[in-house]
């Protein structure tokens, strides 16, 4: 089936299917599996982070993803030499490069593209040359936005966890003025020439207001849908929020 131009994409982050099966060891739940009933639940990819330290995604899990999709895979990772020797041998359809710290318990902001050019520049263009699609996971910022331009990155992917964290906690000027920076981040990145994704934090009742920036084309969501996949199932709660999704679009 043909889609529309306009239709917004949902990419599905699976880390935390793999965080619950890290918690216990052994095989169980599998990313893999979860991936695939994504696939079936109308995700339109699947986005997995190695990290450095191993805590939920797998060197075998990425191997599996790569071998075994039929959606396109967005590998996360962060600018190091290890990982930039496994997206390319991978070749996976994107990587979004996030920055990482071992502390973190997940990425608390976005990349500092303006002060790292010249080595992000360097680091990019193999994983461009290998066909990947590179994002950068980026705050709304002009200053970074401007700077991702410049590396030869061919999307950058909003941070919207501030404006979900005042939308959590009840501090509602706040999230509009988180809001409103997206909006315009979104704009300036559209208008030089970079696609658009957003993501970090979104649940069924923060979505709607990102998901209607016209010139956002991807979301990606991960651990609020794992976690309401146990009282709704994973199809259940990605058939919910692909629903709120077009109809904020």
């Amino acid at each position: 089936m043909s889609q529309s131009h306009d239709r917004l994409r949902l990419g599905i982050n699976i880390d935390h299917v793999a965080t619950v099966r890290n918690a216990r060891g052994g095989y169980f739940p599998d990313p893999l599996r979860a991936a695939k009933l994504a696939e079936r639940a109308g995700a339109d990819g699947i986005t997995a982070h190695l990290r450095e330290d191993r805590r939920h995604i797998r060197d075998a899990d990425i191997e599996a993803l790569v071998e075994e999709l039929t959606v396109p895979l967005n590998f996360e990772m962060a600018a190091t030499a290890e990982m930039h020797a496994i997206a390319l041998r991978h070749k996976p359809h994107a990587v979004c490069l996030v920055p990482e710290k071992r502390e973190e318990r997940t990425t608390e902001g976005g990349l500092e593209v303006a002060g790292d050019l010249a080595r992000l520049t360097d680091f990019i263009a193999p994983l461009a040359e290998a066909g990947s699609r590179v994002s950068l996971f980026v705050a709304a910022d002009p200053v970074q936005i401007e700077a991702s331009v410049k590396t030869g990155a061919a999307v950058i992917e909003l941070h919207t966890g501030a404006y979900c964290d005042a939308h959590n906690e009840g501090r509602f000027d706040d999230r509009d003025l988180e809001l409103a920076r997206i909006c315009n981040a979104a704009e300036l990145a559209h208008g030089l020439g970079l696609e658009v994704h957003a993501g970090h934090g979104l649940a069924f009742d923060s979505v709607g207001p990102i998901a209607a920036i016209p010139e956002v084309r991807e979301l990606n969501i991960g651990h609020f849908l794992i976690g309401e996949a146990i009282f709704l199932g994973l199809d259940g709660a990605i058939g919910h929020m692909r629903r709120l999704m077009d109809a904020a679009r």
